[in-house]
């Protein structure tokens, strides 16, 4: 399956998830700017972000497609009211493997975007005041 690349600057949440790094944010589907795509990608160059499908499966419960996106973008929303690693205008790169169109709104979505992600060199400094956002193999 081919990826789709998207690279943008803007408002990403960096949180943990069962052992992985996990980020999210929002894309918007036309001009109005509304932040209706959520992407949630994993902070990995081994990752393909077929991980969040399956963490909502065992952890979740969740068998429907569905229901596995509903609890991908619960994860991510929960994140950001947080304010877990937020980070307001970092640069990012995402390898997007699967979009799914949600059947409803939710979450002020109505698509999820999952793949992998890579964020610049500003998260370095960051990294180092919090490690939470430390994404370098150990």
């Amino acid at each position: 399956m081919s990826l789709t690349e998207l690279t943008a600057t803007s408002r990403v949440t960096v949180f943990p998830l069962e052992g992985l790094t996990v980020a999210y944010t929002t894309r918007s589907g036309d001009e109005r700017g509304l932040g209706d795509i959520g992407l949630v990608a994993v902070v990995d160059v081994h990752s393909d972000g077929d991980e969040l499908w399956r963490l909502a499966r065992d952890l979740g419960g969740r068998t429907a497609d569905a229901d596995q996106a509903r609890w991908i973008l619960t994860q991510a929303s929960r994140a950001r009211m947080v304010k877990s690693g937020d980070l307001p205008d970092v640069t990012w790169t995402a390898y997007i493997r699967r979009r799914f169109a949600l059947d409803t709104l939710f979450a002020n979505h109505d698509v999820l975007m999952t793949g992998r992600m890579t964020l610049v060199e500003e998260l370095t400094q960051a990294s180092e005041d919090n490690p939470l956002l430390d994404t370098k193999d150990p």
